[in-house]
């Protein structure tokens, strides 16, 4: 059976899809997650879980189904990706929880078993869309610094210049703001027990390892940031410098007319 993951925004609208959903059956809300699901034969057979930072996690689902869900959120989301982030796995029953080669292992039924494994799930995809900000940052700036070593400036005007900071602090700020979607989530503070299962997904996942890692390119861009406003701040100070210099020739050049030829 399927098992998906969808990032399509910065964040949903939870208060209003949580209404909604109700209007249209049966919904829970965990914390920040809204979770439904459909039954057949008194079996539990699909169950969405709806994340406030802007991820799915869908189990049990055909893709064509899936589509059809990513069309009801729309009007929830806010900020959309222009590209929309997917994982896919595959699940079956077994006698303990683990994952292995994409394949999803569980012991039971229980939605808060697939909730809990849900959490790891959706921080990696969101994970996925900052690695990406990030990176595609580092690679529109990447010249910069070659720029400075080889020509002693950046070859970009005050304006350009201006507007690189005002992408990368934006882009940097976002990240960081959304930061603590990456920490434990709270949801296992009501349910210990069932933080190992969580764990487990984000250790196969790798999430601690790059998050390291995202922290790091975060550095890289927060030193492209300080190149840019040094770079400006030396802009500003040669051009108050030609100002002053060119005030004193002034001066001067008034002076000598006045004491050589008398004209002031």
């Amino acid at each position: 059976m399927r098992c998906t993951c969808y990032c399509t925004a910065a964040s949903y609208d939870i208060p209003g899809l949580f209404q909604t959903l109700q209007r249209l059956g049966q919904a829970q809300l965990f914390r920040d997650v809204v979770h439904t699901q459909t039954k057949e034969n008194d079996q539990t057979k699909e169950e969405i879980f709806y994340f406030s930072y802007g991820a799915i996690v869908c189990w049990g689902f055909t893709e064509e189904a899936e589509k059809d869900i990513l069309k009801f959120l729309k009007p929830f989301e806010k900020d959309p990706l222009a590209k929309i982030e997917l994982d896919e796995f595959t699940y079956v029953f077994g006698e303990t929880v683990k994952i292995e080669e994409d394949e999803i292992f569980l012991h039971n039924k229980s939605t808060l078993t697939k909730l809990a494994i849900s959490h790891g799930i959706a921080q990696s995809v969101k994970l996925s869309t900052f690695e990406e900000l990030i990176q595609k940052t580092i690679e529109h700036t990447r010249t910069l610094p070659q720029q400075l070593v080889q020509r002693g400036k950046i070859t970009l005007s005050r304006k350009e210049i201006s507007q690189k900071m005002g992408e990368i602090f934006l882009e940097r700020n976002f990240v960081n703001l959304h930061s603590e979607i990456l920490d434990t989530p709270e949801f296992f503070w009501d349910y210990p027990e069932l933080e190992p299962f969580y764990r487990r997904t984000a250790h196969y996942l790798d999430v601690s390892k790059r998050v390291e890692i995202l922290n790091k390119r975060l550095n890289v861009v927060h030193e492209l940031y300080e190149i840019l406003s040094n770079e400006t701040n030396h802009r500003h100070t040669n051009r108050l410098e030609m100002i002053i210099i060119l005030l004193i020739l002034i001066e001067v050049t008034l002076a000598l007319l006045r004491d050589l030829f008398h004209i002031i």
